[in-house]
């Protein structure tokens, strides 16, 4: 038997072997990238040196030009003539021709310049004084010796450096000479500072991505199974989710090459620039694996094609040569392809077949537990005091994305600091919500007495309905300071239970309570007020809904009227249907409006005490918590009760 020990020397040899190969491949590379680089850096230099040399012949051609007006051929015999004749205005005498203006012009603002070839004549000196003593016409010899060339020369020289330094100071800034090549950022580890432990609240597209980063640790294990990597997945999601941060965690988790570039990068205004930077960056890439691209919006480049309006030819040339690129390169390399969009029903179908992006990874809103981790990753670096419960404003922030949750917490931190605290409380957070979503505090602008009185009676509508309806959600805060988002006021509800569904029952209520500040101010005051305007556009929208949509309308049954278009975006609402049948829709909306608008003012005149009661004391604090609402509402409710029974 052989012991490991006697092993050792020979294992350390041929370790020491395989790395000294490894090192000398690599340089190799190094070499050759390097060489490369040399070329391109020489070719690119003697394009802008024949570019300046053009430049400075047409500058001194058009300077001479400029200088010397247009230049005339003429023989001798006729510059003897005109200069006897009083024509000559100034004579330039070479050694091998002679150049001079005449005295008038023939039109232009430039005298005329003849040009003769210099014979040998004894009298031309003679000819010369007498034209100048007798005519005023000027003469001056020219030096053509090695200086005057030298000088020339020089000039020259001189022009065309300018021009060359010129000209690499603005490709150098604008990439004049670098169109077709990729700009995408190259990241590693190390430098992108985020892992899958900085993502919560997406675990499904956390175990999706995952599965991808283990491939291209271990291609092996899954290749022995006759499994492929994945081409490309595609993150959907509403803005502010989190795609480009799940992005930057697959590079900080795959240590390997990682591509970022935006969508709009690759369209610039010439054509066939875009489709030059695909092929650069699949270069890049294909040199470089195992690595992964990330495009973020995509839609910027991967719209569908309409043949029936046309189309922008830069975009589809660009998208043409994607589509080609991604179906060109080998998975066994390791090439993983990342996009991002809010916009996947604008995307090209081509795009989005099997063996092109084969996945979509839908990252959604956080849930209830989603927002909870996402808040704990956020503040694991903030100072929080034992108040602090994560759960009731995860409650709080119902519909709240990744980036609302980052900004809350962070505001909660400025306003500890701006109030001396070394610590976050809770009371910090919930003000950081109200800072978030209704904006800052007005403290300059004061409302008058009447609308202070209107507001109250408004906002206090709204929360007297909830606490008079089952299926409401129980009220935070009620307040009439003005906010810089535009609201005088509000009734901040809180839900008690993460809900997915809303039932009829719910939707009900819901409308009711909302047309409770219009109802209050109706039974109130003389006239209403525009404060109810976006109460009428909300409810509107939920009614319309409500018939269109959810099938909940007696008159027009399971039939669905409307289809949303833009989901991740502006969830723009389409009719389809008839002319006809949209009419009565918008019929069936007013007469639904109408019964809940009569509820509204019926529980509201039944409870008058109690609105009194709570506006009055809400109109003093100008800004109370749910709690001291529903002690005044119980106090009030019980004592007519009292008076009732005696």
């Amino acid at each position: 038997d052989v012991c490991s020990s006697d092993l050792y020397p020979y294992q350390s040899k041929r370790r020491n072997v395989l790395n000294n190969d490894y090192n000398k491949e690599q340089n190799d590379k190094n070499d050759d990238n390097k060489n490369n680089g040399n070329k391109g850096k020489n070719r690119n230099v003697m394009v802008l040196l024949v570019i300046s040399v053009i430049l400075t012949l047409l500058c001194w051609r058009a300077y001479d030009k400029i200088t010397n007006g247009t230049k005339k051929e003429i023989p001798y015999s006729g510059f003897v003539e005109m200069l006897d004749s009083g024509e000559v205005d100034n004579a330039e005498i070479y050694a091998k021709k002679i150049k001079f203006t005449s005295k008038e012009s023939d039109g232009t603002l430039d005298k005329n310049t003849y040009v003769t070839v210099r014979i040998s004549d004894d009298k031309l000196a003679d000819r010369l004084k007498t034209a100048h003593e007798k005519y005023a016409t000027t003469y001056k010899g020219k030096d053509e010796s090695g200086s005057a060339m030298v000088g020339t020369i020089l000039s020259y020289v001189v022009m065309i450096a300018a021009f060359y330094l010129f000209l690499s100071l603005v490709t150098r800034r604008s990439g004049m000479m670098g169109f077709g090549k990729s700009n995408a950022k190259v990241y590693m580890e190390k430098k992108t500072g985020v892992t899958f432990a900085d993502v919560a609240g997406e675990d499904e597209a956390k175990e999706s991505l995952t599965k991808m980063v283990d491939f291209l640790h271990n291609p092996k294990k899954y290749m022995a199974i006759g499994a492929k990597l994945p081409k490309g997945a595609l993150l959907v999601g509403p803005p502010g989710t989190g795609k480009t941060l799940l992005a930057k965690a697959v590079a900080g988790e795959a240590n390997v090459p990682f591509f970022s570039m935006s969508g709009s990068s690759f369209v610039e205004m010439y054509v066939g620039v875009g489709a030059s930077r695909v092929r650069d960056l699949f270069k890049q890439a294909s040199e470089m694996a195992p690595c992964i691209i990330f495009i973020d919006e995509i839609d910027a480049i991967g719209q569908s094609r309409d043949s029936v309006r046309g189309g922008d030819s830069e975009r589809e040339q660009t998208l043409n040569q994607l589509l080609a690129e991604m179906d060109g390169f080998d998975t066994s390399k390791g090439i993983v392809i990342l996009a991002a969009t809010n916009r996947p029903e604008t995307l090209d179908k081509a795009l989005l077949r099997p063996g092109r992006f084969d996945r979509r990874v839908i990252v959604e809103k956080p849930d209830l537990q989603g927002r909870i981790d996402t808040l704990k990753v956020h503040s694991r670096n903030v100072k929080m005091d034992e108040t602090v419960d994560l759960r009731e404003l995860a409650l709080a922030t119902a519909g709240a994305v990744g980036a609302d949750l980052a900004n809350i917490i962070n505001e909660a931190a400025l306003t500890a600091v701006r109030s001396g605290r070394s610590m976050v409380s809770q009371a910090d957070l919930i003000g950081a919500v109200e800072l978030v979503f209704a904006g800052k505090e007005k403290k300059g602008k004061l409302l008058g007495d009447q609308e202070k009185k209107v507001v109250a009676y408004h906002e206090v509508g709204h929360a007297l309905l909830v606490a008079l309806q089952k299926h409401t959600e129980p009220v935070q805060r009620i307040t009439i300071v003005p906010r810089t988002m535009g609201s005088l006021g509000y009734v901040w509800q809180v839900p008690e239970e993460e809900k997915y569904m809303e039932t009829k029952a719910e939707l009900e209520a819901n409308i009711v309570t909302t047309l409770g500040g219009r109802a209050a101010e109706e039974l109130k005051f003389e006239s209403v007020t525009t404060g109810a305007a976006n109460d009428i556009e909300q409810v509107t929208k939920t009614v319309r809904a409500m018939i269109t949509m959810y099938g909940m309308s007696d008159k027009f049954g399971l039939m669905q009227l409307e289809t949303v278009q833009g989901k991740y975006l502006d969830r723009n609402a389409v009719l389809q249907c008839s002319d006809k049948t949209a009419a009565k829709v918008d019929e069936e909306i007013r007469n639904q409006l109408k019964k809940a608008y009569d509820e509204a003012k019926k529980l509201l005149s039944e409870h008058m005490n109690a609105l009194d009661a709570i506006a009055q004391y809400l109109i003093e604090k100008e800004s109370i918590t749910g709690q001291e609402f529903m002690e005044i509402f119980n106090r009030v409710e019980n004592a007519e009760q009292n008076v009732e029974q005696e």
